[in-house]
């Protein structure tokens, strides 16, 4: 049987995020690598090492214990990393940049592989030195060195916040292109209209386990609509949680004789949200990020200031394009899919309020957030700046609610692009 397009999309997000597949699939390649090393090694005749068969077997033993530590420290050293990101910065970081990370798996393929080989090397060897396979044992083992070496070096590198804050905010970068790939130009000034379709012919329920959506798949809902001549309005927004019988989608027209079981399988669902066609999860991480790094338990603000300066970014390039995504329509220019997306609002409330309502005691926080407003209030359109004038109206009031000291409070008004260090701007008197 034929999976479908959820089960397809789920099988391909567990086995990015699978740690054990590389390694595991390091086991039959090497079975085939070492057969034919060694009747490579038959064939040619070499004696290139000049090994004697204690000396190969002492070899090999040596790089078995060393290659099966590097295993076991390399899981134990990232389970506590895992532990120690998670209390620090957020668990939502784990999947996107510690499970799905290439260095880690193939690091660890590279391990196994070479451990199984040393394994074969010994069982095959009993009075001749096969040189090829010695040869090539040595430059795995060496390899195995320099690439435990290397991984230490990585991983502090990436566990620092300033390594993960900057992978998330690519990986959001990525997901706003895909799921707003227009970009809107200065005279293009449209305004959300409210979609009215009336009553819908039919309703078709979620139906399972509670879970948040994930994935939708539009091609399928657009050929699926343009086929029955009629409208599929998704009434859910990814990252949402659904409830058994809750409504999923509403059909208008000819839709409403479509399979609600292929309706329903063109909807990925899972137990954690993902930023695949999430265009506000890297927000949310973020902003979990600095509101972690505000709590009194860690109180480290410059924290939250380099993760605002990846919401910044972020923020910059969602006002530079299209928000205006909820109708899908055909070739023919027909409104066949309704895809509700978040809009300039969603993103600019996501973006201050929380951090603002946690770090508006902290200098380093106000600061860089009037930065970034008067930042965005100059290069993002102006049908933009109503949100942003209202969150800096509201930076203000929590200003002087914080700040009674008159010289607190003109430190407090200027923006600085650095939170406090730096002085850009001039002072709000």
């Amino acid at each position: 049987m034929l999976m479908n397009w959820s089960q397809k999309y789920g099988l391909r997000s567990y086995l990015k995020s699978s740690l054990w597949l590389v390694p595991f699939i390091a086991i039959p390649i090497e079975l085939v690598v070492t057969r034919l090393l060694h009747g490579l090694d038959g064939w040619l005749g070499w004696a290139l090492l000049g090994l004697t068969v204690q000396g190969a077997q002492a070899l090999l033993g040596a790089f078995v214990t060393v290659t099966l530590s590097f295993v076991v420290f390399t899981f134990g050293s990232l389970l506590i990393a895992i532990q120690v990101a998670s209390a620090q910065m957020t668990p939502r970081i784990i999947a996107p940049t510690l499970l799905r990370n290439g260095v880690v798996k193939y690091t660890v393929g590279l391990f196994i592989f070479t451990l199984m080989f040393m394994l074969s090397a010994q069982n095959r060897m009993d009075k001749e030195v096969h040189q090829l396979v010695m040869l090539v044992a040595a430059l795995l083992g060496i390899s195995c060195f320099a690439a435990f070496f290397y991984l230490i070096d990585y991983a502090s590198r990436l566990l620092r916040p300033i390594s993960i804050l900057a992978h998330v905010g690519n990986s959001g970068l990525e997901v706003i292109e895909s799921v707003y790939p227009d970009l809107c130009l200065a005279a293009d000034i449209r305004e959300r209209d409210s979609i009215g379709l009336g009553a819908p012919d039919r309703v078709v329920q979620h139906q399972g386990a509670s879970s948040i959506i994930l994935a939708v798949n539009l091609d399928q809902l657009i050929a699926d609509a343009e086929r029955s001549n009629g409208v599929i309005e998704f009434v859910c927004q990814i990252g949402d949680f659904v409830s058994v019988d809750e409504p999923l989608f509403n059909l208008y027209g000819g839709t409403k004789m479509i399979d609600e079981e292929r309706l329903r399988t063109s909807t990925a669902l899972g137990s954690e949200r993902t930023m695949e066609q999430d265009p506000t999860f890297a927000f949310r991480i973020i902003v979990d990020i600095a509101l972690k790094a505000l709590s009194p338990a860690i109180n480290d603000p410059t924290t939250a200031v380099l993760a605002i300066d990846q919401l910044h970014r972020m923020l910059r390039n969602v006002g530079k394009r299209d928000l205006r995504t909820d109708e899908l329509f055909d070739k023919s220019g027909r409104l066949r899919v309704i895809f509700r997306t978040p809009d300039w609002e969603d993103f600019v409330h996501l973006a201050f309020r929380e951090i603002r309502a946690c770090g508006s005691n902290h200098l380093q926080i106000v600061r860089r957030l009037r930065a970034m407003i008067e930042n965005l209030v100059q290069t993002l359109p102006a049908r933009h700046h109503p949100a942003l004038s209202e969150e800096l109206g509201l930076l203000d009031r929590d200003i002087e609610r914080h700040f009674t000291y008159p010289e607190d409070l003109m430190l407090a008004r200027i923006a600085d692009a650095q939170g406090l260090g730096g002085h850009s701007g001039t002072i709000k008197r």
